[in-house]
C-alpha cells in the first residue's frame, strides 16, 4: 500500500506544475467557496503587468498580506496556475496577490525584478482596500519567484525606501547564491550581467534585513539546499535574523505541491508558513 502511494503521488506531482504539465490536479483540489477572488487587478501596463487577489470573504479586521511570486527559471509561468498556493493560505487567514512579471526573452535581468517591485508596491497602496494590513506585508516565492521576493527584500536599490513596508519573506527552493552560472538558458536570462556578483541575493545579506523564513527540499537537486542554507548563515552574519528548515522528503517541485490539500500530509509547509506570517510585527 504505501508503495502504490507513493507512485501515485510521483506521477500526479509529475502532471502537477508549469514545466511538468498542467496544474490541474493541485487546483482541482482547491475550492473557492468561502473566498473572494479579484482577478486581473493592473499593477503596470501589458498583459504581463496583472495580478489576482485572494481573500476570505467573512474574515473580520485587516489581514497579513502575502505578495507570491512564482517560478519558472523567470522563461515561464502564469498567475492561474498557483490558485492552489494563494486560495491555501488564504484560507489561513492572509490576502495573498498573486502577480505576473515579464519574461525572457521579452526581457532580461533585471527588469523581472522591476516587475515585483512595482507590484509590490501597488499591493501596498492597495492593501487596506482588499481587507488587508499594509503593515504587516509579506514576500514569498518558489524558486525563481523565491528569487525575486529575497531580491526586493534585500537589495536596496528596487524597492528604495518602500522595503520599510516589508514585515518579512519566506520562501520555497529559493536560488541565492549560485555564481558562476552554467545553464545556457540561465545565461541568456541574466545577459550582460550574467557574471556580476549583483544578481546575488546572498550578496546583500545586512543587519536590516527583515526576517527570513527559507525553506527548502533536502532532495531538492534543481536548487540545492546551500542556497537557503549559505543565505541564511550571512544574514546571521550580519546581525539579521534568518531561520532554515530543510524538508528531507521533498525535492524542488515536491515542496510547492506540499501546500496544496492533496500533498500536504508530505510536509508541513503550511504551518511554517502561516506560523511564521502570524508572528510578524507590523512595520
Amino acid at each position: 500500500m504505501l508503495k502504490l502511494l507513493r507512485v501515485t503521488w510521483a506521477m500526479l506531482v509529475t502532471a502537477a506544475l508549469p514545466g511538468c504539465g498542467p496544474v490541474d490536479v493541485l487546483n482541482a483540489s482547491i475550492s473557492l467557496d468561502g473566498l473572494t477572488v479579484l482577478h486581473d487587478v493592473a499593477y503596470r501596463p501589458g498583459p504581463r503587468g496583472m495580478m489576482d487577489i485572494y481573500r476570505p470573504t467573512s474574515a473580520t479586521g485587516p489581514l497579513p498580506v502575502v505578495v507570491f511570486f512564482y517560478g519558472g527559471s523567470w522563461q515561464s509561468g502564469n498567475r492561474r496556475d498557483y490558485r492552489f498556493v494563494a486560495a491555501t493560505l488564504a484560507r489561513r487567514g492572509m490576502v495573498v496577490v498573486v502577480p505576473d512579471y515579464r519574461l525572457y526573452p521579452e526581457i532580461q535581468f533585471p527588469t523581472f525584478i522591476e516587475d515585483a517591485a512595482e507590484a509590490v508596491r501597488a499591493t501596498h497602496r492597495h492593501a487596506a482596500e482588499w481587507g488587508g494590513d499594509p503593515s504587516r506585508l509579506v514576500l514569498a516565492g518558489h524558486s525563481a519567484g523565491a528569487y525575486l521576493a529575497a531580491m526586493l527584500a534585500l537589495a536596496p536599490d528596487y524597492l528604495g525606501e518602500d522595503r520599510n513596508h516589508i514585515a518579512g519573506m519566506v520562501s520555497l527552493a529559493g536560488p541565492y547564491d549560485f555564481l558562476p552560472i552554467t545553464g545556457a538558458d540561465i545565461k541568456l536570462v541574466f545577459g550582460a550581467s550574467v557574471t556580476s556578483p549583483e544578481t546575488q541575493p546572498i550578496n546583500f545579506a545586512a543587519a536590516n534585513a527583515p526576517p527570513l523564513l527559507l525553506l527548502h527540499g533536502g532532495q531538492d537537486i534543481t536548487v540545492r539546499p546551500r542556497n537557503s542554507i549559505n543565505l541564511a548563515a550571512a544574514i546571521t552574519r550580519a546581525g539579521g535574523h534568518a531561520k532554515v528548515e530543510l524538508f528531507d522528503s521533498l525535492g524542488h517541485i515536491g515542496i510547492a505541491s506540499a501546500i496544496a490539500p492533496l500533498f500536504q500530509f508530505r510536509a508541513p509547509v503550511v504551518d511554517r508558513i502561516a506560523g511564521f506570517v502570524a508572528g510578524l510585527p507590523p512595520r
